[in-house]
């Protein structure tokens, strides 16, 4: 089941030497007639309307000898040069977004810019408006947030894919793309392991258990101050200052019952000196009191017998600081996981387990004939869902063979035997990877629509990340889900499962889900704001030079002041001395790592990061469910902010730990997601800000004319340092000397202007007026001709001169994350009618999303070979699983 990559070497086989005939053909039929009907061949067309207008405006540099970039349009003499269509998609490209031909050069009128692109899409490409390639069906693994999704849809639990699963590979920016969702016999292992730990989890083997309650730690609120709510998130108690939180849970039956009380200790990986009490009261009794020192994030878990009554009971955590708040190094905090209360005990109050009614919706019939019925009602209902379309008779009959092995055998319930087959499901192809068919199966077309229970998956994992859920199942079974599709797409974007479209799509697109891993060493990048930096590295320097060897001490420290007057020490600690980190005797444990200063007056930590990529999801979701104009995600007089990324933004008029909606000052550099603090940080280096990376950013995924990759052995920027000898050169002084060398030039005249423009923001995404206490000029001019004075200009050029450029991109950018393969040249005109749409209709996302989702390559495919079962009316099933059932029950 190994999906080789397409730009991968291959031997050709039968289908795919079959593959490249029929493109001959195709290409042969390109030669000698036009797509576009007009039954003029494309070479003839192409010296009559076509090289003029290249003569006339682009052989000064492709054209008379001249052959910029390895191209010359006058050598394109036989048919295969001339209709190339990477060529051309390139040529489309540059036209489009005004970089050829160049600013200062004399460009084609609309006119004949509208004949060129004419016939680049009608016969170098060869589309047929009338039936358009819907393009290549993937066949597409779940990736591991997918799986994770589903499987809580389906099974009701929570199944951590990212530690069990190995991370997916990425195409085109997205972790969804089928051509790099392989897999390899490690994760066919991995899958059969985590079918069975998701079945024993979520399936119950007895009808009669305990009762089982989960109270939340985000249940437990604040009592000793005003109440805080976040979203529902766990509300977290500092090491440093006195708190409590307390819940009340209302008790039905009397009789004895078991408290399991769940407290994590969050602490960075950097130690903190923070110790303190904790205490949890059951009403006025107190059934626990424990110190709690550092901790790089670990569960506790504490188990209690109680007796009750029926009535309210409450519960209430409170926590004591041990260690003054002067001596605090880092964020440490104490957080309730949860309370989980089982009881009452007593037998004869035993219920249906947790999840019983999900699977077994009624009693289990006593005879062997009602039992194999019943096991055929559960499993083809479960097996439906889990294939996301009807299952065969003969496939559920082989799943109620699996359950009645196990079921039938001494001492087995029935329930244990119909979770053995679950395990079958859930390591099945048909769970694992998403595989579509065509409506009307059998036609002669080479096109066809995809079948609705295949459509109701795409919108589905487009828009949820998950499986359809039973109205799109039950709209499909009538073959009426393409007559309400804009009904259902307004309901789903109603669900709360829709934030997957917005944090998956964003958290890639715009990067977001880096910015919580992303290294920021906040102590330099202040330090090279304020002049001090060279400084601070000939302190370290020393340093190392002084404690680097015979010693026991961590190399991860940061060195002693020079004295009481240094100025890095002033304008980075935010605290006092550590007196922890003595020299160690030999043998001797190593302390705590010593830290001369404390941390830096601004830290990137957790919560920080946390609040910055809310911002921008939350923020595009307000683009989405508020159907605003798409171009707000550029320029917008609005954000959502809590009091810590305010204060790191410079506004003071926020207060609260919750995110919300805040309207910007009219000066406001801020506004749209590219001066958001996590476009900023994951766009920098880890100790300065990058020019080059957010130029790059902004090419590729805001204006869509990404540059290509830098040339072998380019020196790093630090190099061009080196010319300037009377002072320590800024970014832009720096890159001006690197610009000079002509194989850099052509890509950083593209990108160094977009990225200085945000040189005002610093690599923690703070606003700065100097770097290297030398004053930040942000004016610049694009490849494209227009000139700006500041970051909010650039905004605004980008808005009202590059509309349609971003229109295109970000269409690009939707539909390859909806289709889950890589756009290619037959894709334009369905680019091309959605971009007309929004600028029809104001540019809103929904223009954009229906756009998508009514495109053609999105509702219809190619007619070919489709995985088929193993073995005649089977599943294809990964047959480890059915290898360990016990008796003799035929494999599916």
């Amino acid at each position: 089941m190994h999906r080789q990559s397409p730009q991968r070497p291959q031997k050709l086989s039968d289908r795919t030497t079959a593959h490249w005939l029929a493109r001959a053909v195709v290409s042969l039929a390109i030669w000698h007639g036009s797509a576009s009907g007009a039954g003029v061949p494309a070479t003839v067309s192409f010296r009559n309307d076509v090289q003029p207008i290249l003569r006339e405006f682009c052989f000064d540099c492709h054209g008379d000898g001249a052959k910029k970039g390895g191209l010359a349009f006058d050598e394109l003499t036989s048919d295969a040069t001339l209709l190339d269509h990477d060529l051309w998609l390139k040529v489309l490209k540059n036209v489009r977004a005004g970089l050829m031909p160049p600013p200062r050069k004399p460009h084609p009128s609309a006119g004949e810019q509208q004949r060129l692109e004419q016939w680049i899409k009608r016969d170098a490409f060869g589309i047929d408006p009338k039936n358009p390639d819907p393009g290549r069906v993937t066949v597409r693994r779940l990736n591991r947030v997918e799986y994770r999704n589903t499987v809580h849809d389906l099974m009701g639990i929570d199944f951590n894919s990212e530690v069990e699963f190995p991370p997916d590979d990425t195409g085109y920016g997205f972790d969804n793309i089928g051509d790099v969702l392989t897999v390899s016999p490690m994760l066919l292992e991995k899958y059969l392991a985590a079918a069975k730990a998701i079945v024993a989890e979520a399936v119950p083997t007895v009808d009669r258990a305990v009762a089982e309650q989960i109270v939340s730690g985000n249940r437990f609120q604040r009592t000793d101050v005003a109440p805080v709510r976040d979203g529902g998130r766990v509300v977290p108690l500092s090491y440093y200052a006195p708190g409590t939180v307390s819940t009340t849970l209302d008790v039905d039956r009397a009789g004895g019952y078991k408290l399991v009380l769940e407290l994590g200790v969050r602490g960075g990986f950097d130690y903190d000196p923070g110790r303190c009490r904790v205490t949890f009261k059951l009403g006025d009794r107190e059934l626990l009191a424990k110190e709690f020192g550092w901790y790089d994030n670990k569960t506790f878990r504490f188990e209690f017998d109680e007796k009750w009554e029926p009535g309210r009971q409450s519960m209430t955590v409170a926590l004591e600081p041990l260690v003054p708040v002067d001596r605090k190094l880092f964020n440490l905090e104490m957080r309730v996981v949860q309370v989980t209360v089982l009881g009452p005990l007593e037998r004869e109050h035993w219920t249906h387990p947790k999840n019983y009614d999900r699977f077994f919706t009624r009693e289990v019939p006593a005879g062997r004939a009602g039992r194999r019925a019943y096991a055929r009602e559960v499993l083809g209902r479960f097996a439906t869902k889990a294939f996301r379309r009807p299952v065969d008779d003969p496939t559920v009959g082989r799943l109620a063979g699996l359950a009645e092995g196990v079921y039938t055998q001494p001492g087995k319930t029935f329930e244990a035997g119909i979770a053995h087959a679950m395990v079958a499901v859930l390591a099945s192809p048909r769970f694992l990877f998403r595989l579509e068919e065509p409506a009307g199966a059998g036609a002669s077309t080479a096109n066809a629509d995809i079948d609705e229970y295949s459509l109701a998956s795409r919108l589905s994992y487009f828009l949820w990340s998950t499986l359809p859920d039973d109205g799109l199942l039950a709209l499909a079974g009538r073959g009426e889900l393409r007559r309400n599709l804009s009904a259902q797409v307004t309901r789903m974007l109603a669900d709360p499962r829709s934030d997957n479209l917005i944090r998956n799509f964003t958290g890639q697109w715009l990067q977001t889900r880096d910015v919580e891993g992303i290294s920021i060493d906040a102590r330099t990048v202040l330090a090279r704001d304020d002049g001090q930096e060279r400084q601070m590295r000939e302190q370290l320097a020393a340093f190392r030079a002084q404690f680097g060897k015979g010693t026991n001490r961590p190399a991860a420290t940061t060195p002693p002041a020079a004295g009481p007057t240094n100025n890095v020490a002033q304008a980075n600690s935010a605290g006092p001395t550590n007196p922890a980190g003595q020299t160690n005797a030999p043998g001797q444990r190593p302390g705590p790592p010593l830290r001369r200063f404390g941390p830096p007056r601004v830290e990137l930590d957790r919560d920080l990061r946390d609040a910055m990529r809310r911002e921008t999801e939350m923020f595009v979701g307000s683009i989405v469910h508020e159907d605003r104009p798409v171009t707000e995600l550029i320029e917008s007089d609005y954000t959502f902010l809590n009091e810590k990324l305010a204060k790191l933004y410079g506004m003071t008029n926020v207060i609260g730990v919750e995110m919300r909606r805040v309207t910007l000052p009219a000066d406001s550099p801020r506004g749209g997601v590219l001066t958001d603090g996590s476009s900023l940080v994951v766009t920098s280096n880890p100790d300065r800000t990058s020019p080059v990376k957010r130029g790059l950013f902004i090419l590729e995924n805001v204006l869509g004319t990404p540059a290509p990759p830098p040339p072998p052995n380019i020196p790093a920027l630090e190099a061009s340092e080196k010319d300037f000898k009377d002072h320590e050169p800024t970014l832009r002084e720096a890159l001006q000397v690197h610009r000079e060398k002509p194989l850099c030039a052509s890509c950083h005249d593209r990108m160094d202007p977009l990225g200085l423009a945000f040189e005002n923001f610093n690599a923690l995404g703070m606003w700065r007026e100097k770097e290297r206490n030398q004053s930040i000029d942000a004016a610049g001019r694009l490849a494209t001709g227009e000139s700006f004075g500041s970051v909010r200009e650039l905004k605004h050029i980008l808005v009202q001169g590059h509309r349609t450029e971003f229109h295109r991109c970000l269409t690009e950018k939707l539909l390859t994350y909806a289709l889950g393969r890589g756009l290619e040249y037959h894709d334009v005109e369905a680019v091309d009618g959605i971009v007309e749409r929004l600028g029809r209709e104001d540019g809103r996302f929904s223009a954009l999303l229906m756009g998508v989702i009514e495109s053609t390559p999105f509702q219809r495919m190619r007619r070919q070979a489709t995985p088929t079962a193993s073995g005649s009316g089977g599943i294809p099933m990964i047959h480890a699983a059915a290898n360990q059932v016990p008796g003799k029950s035929k494999q599916p």
